[in-house]
């Protein structure tokens, strides 16, 4: 039986944990590694090159979202699954067009987890039954989305303006200068046409950056 390797990624060790010990009681399943924030699970699977990550769409620094994204140019084989909290359709949207091959609810029956693990491990999609119509609405809609207006850098600096860092704070985080971190929250501003912070902080909860 060949074995599927997986590297959970979410901020709550509890939450680790307890996928851990359910997929660590399958012979066919097995957890190679942990990631609590967005970075360190891009980091991880560059190192690890996991059949499967288990990503928790929202986390601190760099969202589940940005972080598929990056994941997939440093382990083109590893498939992600989406974890969260959320049934709404711009979650969903998002991290699919990311590239995610699935998406559960984390109050998900533990034979649902397993079975969305191993279904995104051969390379098919997996929706939990109480998102697939909010998917279904969205797709209807064929809405689009201004936040493809933004590059990978520039959402990455909406996440952490978002979540009140400052300036320099941001620009010791993203290794830039003050300036150039000035320069992106000017760009974001006028792609959204946005014209204050808390446009810009409402912005991103819609959008799935931040909780």
């Amino acid at each position: 039986m060949s074995t599927t390797s997986v590297l959970l990624a979410d901020d709550h060790v509890v939450v680790r944990k307890g996928f851990r010990m359910l997929l660590d009681g399958h012979a066919d399943l097995q957890v190679v590694g942990e990631a609590g924030n967005g970075r360190e699970a891009v980091d991880e699977a560059a190192r690890l090159q996991p059949d499967v990550c288990v990503m928790d769409v929202t986390m601190p620094e760099l969202n589940g979202i940005e972080a598929t994204r990056r994941l997939l140019k440093a382990s083109p084989k590893t498939r992600v699954l989406a974890l969260s909290m959320h049934k709404d359709s711009v979650y969903v949207r998002e991290i699919l067009r990311a590239g995610a091959k699935g998406y559960l609810l984390k109050d998900c029956d533990p034979r649902d987890f397993l079975k969305a693990v191993r279904s995104v491990a051969l390379g098919k999609g997996f929706l939990s039954p109480e998102v697939s119509d909010a998917v279904l609405e969205d797709y209807r809609k064929h809405v689009t989305n201004p936040i493809d207006l933004l590059s990978t850098r520039e959402r990455e600096v909406l996440q952490l303006i978002a979540e009140s860092k400052t300036n320099k704070e941001i620009a010791t985080a993203l290794n830039l200068s003050v300036y150039t971190v000035e320069a992106h929250r000017g760009r974001i501003m006028e792609k959204l046409n946005l014209h204050s912070i808390g446009e810009l902080v409402r912005f991103a909860v819609r959008n799935g950056l931040i909780d």
